[in-house]
Order: C-alpha cells, then structure tokens, then sequence
C-alpha cells in the first residue's frame, strides 16, 4: 500500500517548519510516497520550489495551504482544479490585504464565499483529547464545516505521542461517524528527518521571542514531526486503514497542477480592433521610424521582421506591450527610466523605446534574450527613478485595479552574522558571546561557523553547555543561510 502526506509546514512557514520543500520532497520520494502537499500557514510561497523537485523525482506534489482562521479551527485546502486554485488565491489575498505584512486574517464569513472546487480537511486542536469542553466546542465547529462543505470535507488524525493517542483517534473516529466524515491519516510534518528536531526547537525560540531553557510546552513535545516511512504509517494507523486510503483518494481527486497555469495579459494594452501582435507590430514600425527618420537599415529590417516573427511563434506580444505600455507613461511624465541586462539584445525594446541602445550597430545577439529552449516569457528589467517610482507603481494600480495588480514579494536569504545572533538568543548566550561570535565571521565570507570558533573566542571549550550551543548555532546557522 502506498500513501500520501497531506500535511507539510515547510520552511515558508515562517520559523515554524524547520525543511525546505526540496528536502521534503527528497524525503519523501526516498520513502516510496506516491505525493505529498506542502500546506504552509495561510501561504502558497512554498509550492513552487516543491513543485519543480517533484517532476525530477517524479512524484507528485498537490500545491495546496493550511488555512488559519480567526473564528473557526483551521483547514487544509486542497484546489481539485484551476478553478478551485483561483479561490484559494483569493482568500488568501482577501486574509493579506486586511492587514500588515506577514499576517493573513481569514474568516468563517470569507470561506462561505470562496470554496468551491476545494477539497478541505478539518486540523482537530492539540487540546482535543484533553478537555471535553474543548471537544464540545470543537464538534459545533465541525458541524458547522460539515454543512457548509458538504462531502469535500475530511477530518485530520495524526499521533501526537504525547500519551493519549488510543483515546485521540478513538474520539476522532467517533466524531468522523457522527458527521459522517472521513478520516485522513497525517503525520503532522515539520521537518524532513528527526535530526532537524533541534533547528524546529530554535525556530520555535526565535519565533516566541524566548530561549531553550524557558520555551517549555511551546516546544513539541517529541521528535516525531518527520516524514516516516510508509510500513511505520500503516503500524501508527492499524485500526484506521481508511484513513491512509484517504490521503490516496484526496491525491486522485485533487488533479490540478502548476502545469496547467499560463499567463493571462490584460486587454487594456492593445487596441480593441487589433489583436496583440497586430499591434506590437504596427508600434514597432511606428518606433523604427521614429529611431531611424533617415530609413531602417536592411540590417535592421531583417532583424525585427526577425524577431516579430518569433515573438509570435511564442505568443509574447502581449508581454511586450505591457512593459512598453509602462515605459510609455514613465516617459510621457519625464520621468526617468531605463531597460537593461539583455532586453537591449532586442531591436524591438529599441523601437519601442524600452531600451536605448541599438543592438544591430553593436552585432547584439538576440538569441541572449530569446531563444527557443527557453519556454517563457523574457525578462525586460526597467529601472525608475527612485523619487517618482512610487507615481509608476500608482498608475498601473489606477490602470488595472487593486484587484488584478500586486507587488510581487521576494525571498531574502538570512546571512552569517544575523543567524548566529538569532540561534545564539535562542540558546541563551550573554550579549557579549553573541557579539564575539557574529564578529569573527566576515560580512561577505564564505567561512562556515564551526565550534572552533568558540575557541578562537577565547571561550572555554570544555563548558558542556557551551560544547552544545556552538555545534547547535553551527547546524542551525548553516540551515539559515542556504
């Protein structure tokens, strides 16, 4: 028998899932498992780098999230379609625009209007098992789940290892008969391997604004949070076979893909009586008689007809009169801006004014910007001027909505002297060790943070204590830094 985990909180969690979802996906096809899903908390950002490891090892990854509402438990969300995918993408945008960065709220309200094509599973609380008020209150929760989501809806079982595991899934089990809802076995994955149980602790520290010594229950209580393997799945979960069936049934119903999704371009960059390499065209040759008022060139000439034709061999016109269409207001309100990298390898940026350096007078070979091995659009990097970027950023807002508009956010990579400083709170060092530490490491080296260090320092390398905290800051900073 196969399965499927269900349940992942990679490092996109932020400080809560101590892997990243190639290693998960590493892991997990090591382990025979059919698929897996990255449910990140109230977040997507994972999926993609899951979904890239998983075609080269050739399983399966359901993009999907863990929900974290306000007023109700939290849900694994699962789209079954593209549809179902542009539903979970808008509550999750709904939750983000409500307030700050880094924060998502969600509301029962919200997911009463945005759920089908979503197949959902009810994440039962850690108190579950342990307080039968709790339970009550829980079972309201999911009556109230159970109707609104009808037979899309599944109850999460997982071990805990905290004692009362015979008395959880018995209660579960019970609770799923009552509802008439089925079980899906978990194991509730934060990491990887056992072995990353130390950085999940530091994480959980860093996350808590505490250390080692005083986090206490905030800590899981085991390190049991991994990816086992499938015979271990099937020994926790003897008396609940349909549970691991679930996970196998979730993964055939649920068949969308990153695959399916390709890029949908406004209309508002064209005219309505031509389409959009009509009009890429008909710009281009306006610009190339406005570049070259003396007569284009046969050189030049042979080059746009060139990469017009190619252009709409690979369906781009609508990409390169979106970027035009920006530059266009840049310029008409003097503000400055510049195309650069290797968009200036393209005579058509030139005559459309994107960039501003002829390409055939330099011999630039336009193959270093487009070429048929690459299955995407290019990438046309714009500089603005930083005093008026902001009246750039407004117009495209004004131009196409809130709505359909949106600053893409990027993945800072922690460097070595911020981890340590953050791993060495965590473990309870002085100030003093912290700054001794961070400091015998270069802003821009290369040198990995190793226990010699501690030494170096002048530190007592015989301290158990410390022994423990540097081969820990070492690990969990090497972790941080990749």
């Amino acid at each position: 028998m196969s399965f499927c985990e269900l349940q992942i909180s990679s490092n996109f969690s932020f400080l809560r899932g101590a892997s990243h979802p190639e290693e998960m996906v590493d892991a997990a096809a090591d382990l025979g498992y059919r698929a897996l899903a990255i449910t990140d908390r109230n977040s997507i950002a994972g999926i993609v780098r899951g979904h890239v490891a998983a075609k080269k090892k050739g399983i399966r990854m359901l993009p999907a999230c863990r929900l974290d509402l306000q007023d109700a438990p939290s849900l694994l969300a699962y789209p079954m379609n593209k549809p179902g995918y542009a539903k979970l993408c808008t509550l999750l945008t709904l939750g983000n625009l409500r307030t700050e960065k880094g924060s998502c709220l969600l509301y029962r309200s919200d997911l009463e209007k945005e759920n089908e094509d979503i197949q959902f599973a009810l994440v039962p609380p850690r108190q579950f098992s342990e307080n039968y008020d709790f339970a009550a209150d829980f079972y309201t929760d999911a009556s109230y789940y159970r109707e609104l989501l009808g037979n899309r809806l599944s109850l999460v079982v997982a071990c805990g290892y905290e004692g009362q595991d015979a008395k959880r899934l018995f209660r579960l089990q019970t609770l799923s008969k009552k509802l008439d809802m089925p079980l899906l076995a978990s194991n509730d994955v934060y990491y990887h391997a056992p072995d990353r149980r130390q950085l999940q602790d530091v994480l959980t520290c860093v996350r808590e604004k505490t250390t080692i010594q005083q986090a206490g229950y905030l800590l899981h209580r085991n390190a049991e949070r991994h990816l086992k393997a499938i015979h271990e799945m099937k020994r926790l979960f003897l008396h609940y076979p349909d549970a691991l069936k679930r996970s196998l049934e979730l993964e055939e119903i649920c068949q969308f893909s990153l695959d399916s999704l390709e890029y949908v371009y406004p209309e508002e960059i064209k005219s309505p009586d031509r389409t959009a390499q009509e009009e890429l065209v008909e710009l281009t040759w306006k610009g190339a008689n406005e570049r070259f008022p003396e007569g284009i060139a046969e050189k030049t000439r042979l080059s746009l007809e060139h990469e017009l034709n190619f252009v709409q061999k690979k369906n781009y016109a609508s990409y390169f009169l979106t970027v035009y269409d920006i530059v266009r207001f840049a310029r008409s309100q003097n503000i400055l801006c510049q195309g650069r990298g290797s968009a200036a390898n393209s005579s058509i940026c030139y005559c459309l004014g994107i960039t501003s350096v002829n390409p055939n007078k330099f011999d630039l070979l336009f193959e270093r910007f487009l070429s048929a091995a690459r299955d995407e659009p290019p990438d046309i990097d714009v500089d603005f001027e930083h005093e008026r970027r902001e009246e750039v950023i407004q117009y495209i807002y004004n131009k196409y909505g809130r709505d359909r508009a949106a600053i893409v956010a990027t993945v800072t990579e922690l460097h070595q002297k911020g981890a340590i400083r953050d791993v060495g709170k965590a473990m309870g060092l002085s100030v003093d060790a912290i700054n001794r530490l961070a400091e015998s490491i270069w802003h821009f080296s290369d040198e990995w943070f190793e226990g010699k260090k501690v030494r170096e320092q002048g530190m007592n390398p015989q301290d158990p204590h410390l022994r423990k905290v540097s081969a820990t800051v070492g690990a969990a900073y090497r972790w941080l830094c990749n």
